[in-house]
């Protein structure tokens, strides 16, 4: 009879022990939930893309004609290479001279929208692409249709001077869903840009909101 009650008295510590796991699981739990709430990573947003050209001129004439990037000043400690920084849109372009072109895309003129890409948010996508006619930028067309929630986007996919594709796009026309991610989305606002030195403020640029040039 005593055999008996050692073992549910053991039985039930065994199960006080379960449930006390089971607490601090749970605890530990919420509590990565805590701090996945009041510590988030320290990103802002993304500051530059890099790109290894065969010409800094030619990509430079590119995106600062074709999709209007302007020319910033690049600190000297990057003189010990050929290069080149782009800025607009709240987003860089750094341009590198290649050492070697193998490391570049061997096909300049394919198109794959499955393939690696930066994209453009548009807010005209008919202006944008009569801009790359007039320029005679040859590029891919398509609309992507989502059916379940009766909207669609267009895109506008071409290459830069290298062959690294570039896509001009109306995505805002699709919400953005989180599909079961722990994070929360964190939109950049004009505090994330870098500080701009305006050396001319014409004060119709001001007026426009746009960055004033030397050009």
């Amino acid at each position: 009879m005593e055999g008996k009650q050692e073992i549910r008295r053991r039985e039930d510590d065994d199960h006080e022990v379960e449930k006390i796991g089971e607490r601090k699981h749970g605890d530990d739990h919420e509590h990565e939930n805590e701090q996945t709430e009041e510590h988030p990573l320290p990103l802002m947003t993304l500051n530059h893309v890099s790109r290894l050209c065969r010409s800094v001129e030619d990509s430079m004439e590119f995106y600062t004609k074709v999709l209007g990037f302007v020319v910033i000043e690049r600190p000297h400690a990057f003189d010990s290479f050929d290069g080149a920084w782009l800025f607009n849109y709240g987003i860089g372009i750094h341009l590198v001279q290649s050492k070697d072109e193998e490391r570049l895309p061997s096909d300049k003129e394919g198109l794959d929208p499955m393939d690696n890409h930066i994209s453009f948010q548009c807010e005209d996508m008919k202006a944008m692409e009569q801009r790359l006619k007039d320029f005679g930028v040859k590029y891919m067309k398509r609309t992507v249709e989502d059916l379940d929630k009766n909207t669609s986007i267009d895109q506008l996919f071409f290459n830069d001077p290298d062959g690294f594709m570039v896509e001009i796009c109306n995505c805002e026309n699709m919400k953005l869903v989180p599909a079961g991610s722990l994070g929360k989305i964190r939109l950049p606002s004009d505090r994330h840009n870098p500080p701009v030195e305006l050396k001319n403020t014409p004060d119709n640029a001001q007026d426009n909101g746009e960055m004033p040039t030397n050009a």
